[in-house]
């Protein structure tokens, strides 16, 4: 049987051909004034769309119109996300379920419609009979992400009323999906756990108690326990996934895909795919493995070693030869991104607890250091600070979360921003989107085949 993976001779030789026969330029793009990948010279996103569920601020405008950086900004429905994090964490509750109440409905919940919404996402979590022995243990993949996207268009199958977009249904749709993403993420894992490596299997149901983060924990590890201190950071971590701007590219992906009129698996699935990219979703896992990287080739009680090493990535000649301090600097914020300055007091409590205050040093080292080498490698500098992924692999890596869970974690939290997006462009937008594109080869004759 032909083994559908292989590449073979002849499909090399229309790769060449395919690659041949590209002749659009970057000098092309500034050419036809053609913003490449929807950002102007200056690096800023293209505006493409009206939003009220979130906004970032990076930068404020002078009286003399000059545009100045400030420290970082994200709002969530109009509110200050430290203000929401200050809020809940004073009152030593889970955020995360808030959270989604207010980017679904625009509003704070009260006590009362928190706990009805809680209950109703209880209800909801849970799979049709079958469905993990069918659809996930039948069929287990080496690819989180993969597993989670076939998990999502095969619920299609267990809708009596898939493709109505009418705003309840959809809502309803939407609030199951964000239910069942932990138990399709992590029931994924054990089966490529089980199947491909050999690992005992185990299925824990969810505990009806659990808020999102502790059902993660929960289900995720064989004896089901986990700290008080774990849970609640992980929660806080799902709450600064949730959304994020409105710009980013999964989330534009759900806004493209349902002015088209499809279903809600069809669009979540296209914005898992999005994620799944390493340019979007992937690169907590690349810090981590670039500190592990780091740690086997320099000596990291030495300041000196450690700037060595970052001069080198920045080179291209450590760790993945990318030219990149992952980690550091964003698209959008410059002087700080809020996200990680909240987790970072969060992964400095956790080391306490975990043992790992050498490893927390470590990235504080590196924190401090990457600005200014990449200052001093740099012609064009705007300045740059840690991003959320900078911190957001530390943490885990010390709740012992396994790689393969770290861009599902992130669909888990961002379902939230996904599910408000896809509701936003249901009632406001009316018209498909349809970007243009400048077509710039020259016409030609046609040949008969036999003169080509």
């Amino acid at each position: 049987m032909q083994n559908f993976s292989d590449i073979s001779p002849y499909i090399r030789k229309l790769a060449e051909r395919s690659d041949a026969g590209n002749h659009i330029s970057p000098e092309m793009y500034t050419e036809h004034h053609v913003f490449r990948g929807l950002r102007d010279l200056n690096g800023n996103g293209v505006v493409t769309g009206l939003t009220e569920i979130s906004r970032i601020k990076a930068k404020d405008t002078a009286e003399d119109g000059t545009v100045i950086p400030c420290e970082g900004k994200l709002s969530y429905r109009g509110y200050d996300v430290r203000d929401l994090v200050n809020g809940f964490s004073a009152a030593n509750r889970f955020g995360y379920e808030e959270i989604l109440y207010l980017l679904l409905f625009s509003e704070l919940p009260t006590k009362e419609e928190l706990a009805d919404f809680r209950e109703l996402l209880t209800d909801y979590r849970s799979l049709p009979t079958s469905f993990v022995r069918d659809m996930i243990l039948k069929a287990p993949g080496r690819d989180m992400m993969n597993i989670l996207s076939r998990s999502v268009l095969a619920l299609y199958a267990y809708d009596d009323n898939p493709d109505d977009i009418s705003t309840a249904n959809v809502l309803r749709q939407c609030l199951q999906l964000t239910s069942v993403f932990p138990l399709l993420s992590v029931y994924g894992y054990q089966s490529y756990q089980h199947y491909h490596l050999g690992k005992s299997l185990f299925i824990h149901p969810p505990k009806r108690e659990h808020s999102t983060a502790e059902c993660i924990l929960g289900i995720l590890r064989e004896n089901g326990e986990f700290s008080p201190l774990e849970a609640k950071i992980l929660d806080l971590a799902l709450v600064l996934h949730a959304e994020h701007g409105g710009g980013n590219n999964s989330s534009f992906t759900m806004h493209v895909v349902t002015s088209s009129g499809t279903d809600t698996y069809s669009a979540t699935a296209a914005a898992l795919g999005s994620l799944k990219g390493p340019r979007h979703g992937g690169a907590n896992v690349k810090v981590v493995r670039m500190f592990d990287d780091l740690k086997q080739n320099c000596n990291i009680d030495s300041e000196a070693s450690i700037r060595d090493y970052l001069v080198r990535l920045l080179d291209k000649k450590a760790f993945d030869n990318a030219g990149l301090i992952y980690g550091m600097g964003h698209a959008v914020y410059s002087k700080s991104d809020p996200r990680a300055d909240i987790l970072k007091g969060c992964a400095k409590d956790l080391a306490l607890e975990k043992g790992c205050s050498e490893e927390f040093q470590l990235y504080e080292t590196v924190a401090r250091l990457a600005p200014e080498v990449i200052a001093e490698k740099r012609r064009m500098y705007k300045g740059v600070s840690m991003n959320v992924d900078f911190y957001s692999g530390l943490i885990y890596r010390m709740l012992e979360l396994p790689y393969e869970l770290y861009t599902p974690l992130f669909a888990i939290s961002r379902i939230a921003g996904w599910s408000a997006h896809r509701i936003e462009e249901i009632q406001n937008a009316g018209k498909i989107i349809r970007p243009a594109y400048v077509s710039v080869r020259d016409e030609r004759e046609y040949k008969n085949i036999d003169n080509r």
